[in-house]
Formats: C-alpha cells, sequence, structure tokens
C-alpha cells in the first residue's frame, strides 16, 4: 500500500512539473523549464544575449541580466524576449525616443521607464495574456501578438541566431579545437 501511494505521489509530480515543448506546429516554443537548468546553462544563455545584442550594437546589451531574470521568473524561453525586440526595435535600436519599449508592446505606444521595467512587464504580459491562455507556441503567439503572418517565421530565425551563438559558446567553454 505504502508503495503505490509513494508511486502515485511520484507521478503526480512528475505531471505537476512544467516541461519544455520543444515544437509545436513546427516553430520553436517559448515555455521552458527553466527550473532545471544548471548555473553553467543560464550563463552560456546569458553569454549568447550578449553575444548576439553586442553584434547588433544593441543599447539593450547593459541590460542582458534583466532578460535572464524574466525568462526564470515567468518560465518563458530565454530567447523569446530578445528575439522580440529584435524584430519589433532592432534590439532597440529603434524605438520612440524615451518610450523604452523595443518590444512594440501595445502598438508600440506605451512607455516604460526603463529597459529593464519595459524587459519584466512585456515577459510577465507574455506569460499572463498569452501562455496562460493558452497561446503555447511562438507561431500561437504570432497570431496575437502581431498583424503579419510573417512574424513568427522571423521570430524563430532570432531565436535561431540565439541557438547557435548558445552552441558556440559551448564549443568555446569546452576548450576543443575544431579543426577543418
Amino acid at each position: 500500500m505504502i508503495k503505490k501511494i509513494i508511486i502515485a505521489l511520484l507521478l503526480l509530480y512528475k505531471v505537476a512539473n512544467v516541461y519544455a515543448v520543444e515544437n509545436i506546429a513546427g516553430h520553436s516554443a517559448y515555455i521552458s523549464d527553466v527550473r532545471n537548468l544548471s548555473q553553467h546553462d543560464f550563463s552560456l544563455k546569458r553569454n549568447a544575449i550578449l553575444k548576439v545584442l553586442n553584434k547588433y550594437e544593441s543599447p539593450l546589451s547593459s541590460n542582458v541580466d534583466a532578460f535572464v531574470e524574466t525568462c526564470l521568473n515567468y518560465e518563458i524561453n530565454c530567447y523569446l524576449l530578445p528575439s522580440i525586440s529584435g524584430l519589433e526595435s532592432t534590439f532597440g535600436r529603434y524605438v520612440y525616443p524615451g518610450s523604452y519599449n523595443p518590444f512594440g508592446w501595445g502598438g508600440g505606444l506605451i512607455n516604460f521607464e526603463n529597459w529593464n521595467q519595459a524587459i519584466d512587464k512585456v515577459g510577465y504580459g507574455l506569460k499572463n495574456n498569452y501562455i496562460e491562455k493558452g497561446a503555447v507556441s511562438v507561431d500561437q503567439i504570432g497570431r496575437i501578438y502581431a498583424a503579419s503572418i510573417t512574424w513568427a517565421s522571423r521570430i524563430d530565425n532570432f531565436m535561431a541566431e540565439f541557438e547557435q551563438a548558445e552552441e558556440s559558446g559551448k564549443l568555446e567553454y569546452s576548450g576543443l579545437e575544431i579543426k577543418l
């Protein structure tokens, strides 16, 4: 009897966990189980975000920690918000002056006090107004977030760029030499 109770509790625990959704309808998903990522994994993600933001000379590059904290707080893919900023404002380079809105949030008409507030509020909004209401893939988010039918595929492209930067960071970290 005790054995059955333990098994039932273990199964209940497993079902209650939030799991990463790798691909839905051919698009990268944004829900991820960030609770189980190691400090090393977060460091790789942080460095990948920084690398891509620096590549585009983004004013958001000094706010990398806010992106990582937001993905942890709201359990969203760490590359979703930076990717949206890439598409909507070329990573914060083209925003209404003083708006600190690199995401086009509210049609770009909503102003934030600073980049960190924008990152947090939009992360919160995505979690509560999209994820919690069933939009569980980039494609599903895009249908609500933007009028463009190509929004999701362009977000996927940016997310792939961040993932590629992360893979590059793994190789650099491992110290492996690659000879061609």
